[in-house]
């Protein structure tokens, strides 16, 4: 029936956005490797109006512990270095003239636990949404009018089904992502 794929797909995507969104809280939890994810989210007071770093210069990787950013414009560079300080990533930035260095020190043990912890936090959000996402599939389903309920008994087993899977894959998220961060 309609309906009933209609509900189904609805509680998916919504499953599937809960992932992405951990899928991108996870890049920001660092794991002692520099990454252009961890300035991706820092806004730049550029001309008047905030923009994204990633916008008014380009940001590499040169070896594992640093992260050169280099503006496309050279005045931007106080306003960049200005950006970092205030969007508290915990790097003392400092400059050339051309470049903006940061230098991503390494991990001591307890940050790496913490780090882990915030790891499993958002994991535990993640299933909380996802059984929101559930819940909202059933109370649809129970407002259904007209269908059978060997029908409405088989779709709740399919949204079942569907909760675990994503709350599987959120376990496996979470255990890759903690030792990822616990590897020295």
């Amino acid at each position: 029936m309609e309906e009933l794929d209609l509900i189904i797909d609805t509680v998916k995507s919504e499953m599937e956005a809960a992932m992405k969104h951990l899928d991108h809280a996870f890049q920001k939890i660092r794991a002692g490797r520099a990454s252009t994810t961890m300035v991706q989210d820092v806004m730049v007071e550029y001309y008047g109006s905030m923009t994204p770093i990633t916008q008014v210069a380009n940001v590499s990787i040169p070896d594992a512990m640093t992260i050169s950013i280099q503006p496309w414009d050279r005045s931007a560079i106080q306003a960049i270095e200005k950006a970092i300080i205030v969007s508290n990533l915990g790097f003392a930035p400092s400059n050339n003239g051309d470049t903006i260095i940061l230098n991503v020190p390494p991990l001591t043990e307890e940050r790496r636990k913490e780090l882990a912890k915030q790891a499993k936090a958002e994991g535990e959000q993640t299933k909380v949404t996802l059984r929101n996402a559930r819940q909202d599939g059933m109370k649809h389903l129970k407002k259904l009018e007209g269908v059978s309920e060997d029908l409405i008994k088989n779709t709740e087993a399919d949204i079942q089904e569907l909760t675990d899977k994503y709350v599987k894959s959120v376990d496996e998220h979470v255990k890759l992502k903690e030792a990822d961060i616990m590897k020295v």
